[in-house]
């Protein structure tokens, strides 16, 4: 097993890519989200390319246009289709013994390949999609989570005595806390245009789904909110943040991923 370094074509411009080799006949492409470059957040792709290969799955990694060491101009992950068929096209090309290739993304990573349609791919691996609209990043962060996450997250501070003590002693902002209880008591918001878009893309796709939640996040919590709840797809990982950078969290990741992998 080696690591090699390389640009690879899309269209006119160069992409910088990293192959993790592995004999396997399955390989994993790994999509960046927001505008992290290939290594990840604290290099957390590299170790996830890493551990996968170790088990036999090759894995690609590579930056979308005007990310890290690729040319051209970021123009968003609903733009990134060009640069996904790319990186898949050099994938294939330099892994000829592969037969499937499932996809993996996190965030907006895991929206783009919803928005392609699982194009050429035979399994997607989707973790934590986001589905704000561009409009809806503003605001303050009430606004931005749903009901139940925020009645979850009263609840939790009511059990905490720490946190009751500090709310006798006046440390607690009285007027962000009845926005928050205002917030809590609205119906969950309307899948949102984004959310949409993504389900119709998926819908034809015929290979392998799994759907990854870390329930701490976010941005899982308003995917939830967007999404049937009961799709027997999704997995959840109880307590975890966004990027699963804790222990036993990142080991739950690397299991789903390998069960995917091995379907």
């Amino acid at each position: 097993m080696s690591r090699l370094h390389f640009q690879f074509g899309c269209g006119s411009l160069k992409l910088a890519g990293s192959l993790d080799t592995a004999p396997g006949s399955t390989g994993l492409l790994l999509v960046s989200g927001g505008n992290e470059i290939r290594s990840g957040a604290f290099s957390g792709q590299s170790h996830l390319a890493a551990a996968i290969a170790s088990k036999g799955f090759p894995v690609f990694r590579f930056d979308r246009r005007g990310i890290g060491g690729s040319e051209g101009e970021n123009r968003g992950f609903r733009s990134s289709a060009k640069d996904i068929r790319a990186a898949l096209e050099a994938f294939r090309g330099m892994v000829p013994q592969m037969d499937r290739v499932f996809a993996f993304g996190n965030c907006d990573a895991a929206s783009a390949l919803m928005l392609t349609g699982g194009e050429r791919l035979e399994g997607l691996i989707l973790s934590n999609p986001w589905t704000i609209e561009s409009n809806e990043e503003e605001g303050d962060a009430a606004s931005n989570h749903t009901p139940d996450a925020i009645r979850a997250r009263y609840a939790e501070k009511l059990r905490n005595p720490r946190e009751i003590a500090r709310l006798l002693r006046g440390g607690v902002d009285l007027r962000k806390l009845g926005r928050g209880v205002l917030s809590s008591l609205r119906p969950a918001p309307a899948p949102s245009t984004l959310a949409q878009e993504m389900k119709t893309g998926l819908d034809d796709f015929e290979g392998h789904v799994a759907i990854l939640l870390a329930t701490a996040d976010r941005t899982a919590q308003l995917f939830e909110a967007a999404w049937e709840s009961s799709d027997p797809r999704i997995a959840r990982c109880e307590g975890a943040g966004h990027s699963y950078v804790d222990d036993e969290h990142r080991e739950w990741l690397e299991a789903q991923i390998l069960i995917a992998l091995r379907s």
